[in-house]
């Protein structure tokens, strides 16, 4: 390093929605923290990869026997792309986030190159049999489950805790919010997976404005919750606008595994630390860390039917709600993405000093 900054490739998810979140944060604080971030986009690396991959074998297959390109192959072009630009920029350290749409083969090949790379985790304990399977090929990895914590020292000794955070563009501060911003009663931002599906089924929504963003049609919704439907995935920044301009938000954890098996995390989701960051009045499943973290600021829930009763009990309590929403920043003052980033370039200076050096 010769005393300049630590250069990081910094990949992203390839996701464009929570996990992308991620990556914009962590980019923000290790720039804020002087730190040189090279990005790699691999979203948009995979569409030009899939189109290019689906022309050329349209024009090639009257000539000659070959396999549609599937999604492995698109991925496989979409990643390697970033073994050169590590190579090509001289960088310390390659810093992938999620690691579930990047190529293990391009993992492999940077490390056979000499390059030291690392993985940011957010997908426990969602995705966790295949986070551990990725774990065991880097140098250093964090996830955001602190239940995952063992798992991942068990196959990968340089793995640590990283919880999720706010960003300090989007969540921090008294931000001025537009009057096109609708004002709902309740709003969950989030996609419609089985067990939130159930749950709004199965409350009387009569005479409360719910607004519900993200992927939710054609998910199982009663003809008359899909009425609170209000628009497809939409970005951070018109996610915090609602957030606070609403009553009441909602964060609702996953309760299965992506084999669908039951699981119980620990860990604050990224929707908490944002809801509390931007000030706004919620609910939330029990969790370990919703109590921790935020005492009795966030009154939790553990079925539809508590929670129906804390959402028309707190919606006649404008008070109340003002009062926990001006006390929920202080909770998260110092879980922001530079507080997170600090944690990151920590872990990464003492790899790359002694482990990785050695």
């Amino acid at each position: 390093m010769n005393g300049r900054p630590l250069r990081i490739l910094l990949v992203h998810p390839g996701a464009s929605w929570s996990t992308a979140d991620v990556e914009a944060g962590l980019r923000y604080g290790l720039k804020a923290h002087g730190v040189e971030v090279i990005p790699y986009r691999l979203d948009e690396r995979i569409t030009i990869a899939g189109k290019f991959l689906h022309v050329r074998w349209r024009q090639l297959r009257k000539t000659a026997d070959l396999p549609k390109p599937n999604k492995v192959d698109v991925v496989y072009h979409a990643s390697v792309g970033a073994l050169e630009m590590a190579m090509r920029r001289d960088v310390d350290v390659v810093v992938i986030v999620s690691a579930m749409l990047f190529h293990p083969d391009v993992i492999l090949m940077m490390k056979r190159a000499g390059l030291r790379v690392a993985i940011v985790f957010t997908e426990s304990p969602y995705d966790h049999a295949e986070e551990l399977r990725v774990a065991r090929l880097v140098d250093g990895c964090w996830t955001n489950e602190r239940t995952m914590l063992a798992a991942f020292r068990a196959v990968n000794p340089h793995a640590g805790y990283l919880p999720h955070a706010w960003h300090p563009e989007t969540h921090g501060g008294a931000m001025a919010v537009a009057d096109t911003v609708p004002r709902h009663d309740v709003v969950f931002v989030g996609s419609g997976f089985p067990e939130r599906i159930a749950f709004f089924n199965a409350i009387d929504w009569t005479g409360i404005d719910l607004g519900l963003y993200g992927s939710w049609k054609g998910l199982g919704l009663r003809r008359r919750t899909l009425a609170y439907v209000k628009g497809p995935t939409i970005d951070n920044h018109f996610t915090a606008a609602l957030y606070r301009r609403a009553a009441i938000g909602l964060n609702l954890y996953r309760s299965r595994d992506s084999q669908r098996r039951p699981v119980r995390g620990e860990s604050l989701s990224p929707r908490a630390y944002e809801l509390a960051a931007c000030g706004a009045f919620h609910l939330s499943d029990e969790r370990a860390e919703v109590q921790e973290v935020f005492g009795d600021l966030v009154p939790t829930f553990t079925s539809p039917t508590e929670a129906a009763a804390l959402i028309r009990l707190w919606l006649r309590d404008p008070a109340g709600r003002a009062r926990i929403a001006a006390a929920l920043p202080a909770t998260v003052a110092e879980a922001s993405w530079i507080h997170r980033a600090g944690i990151v370039l920590a872990d990464l200076t003492t790899l790359v000093h002694s482990v990785w050096v050695a």
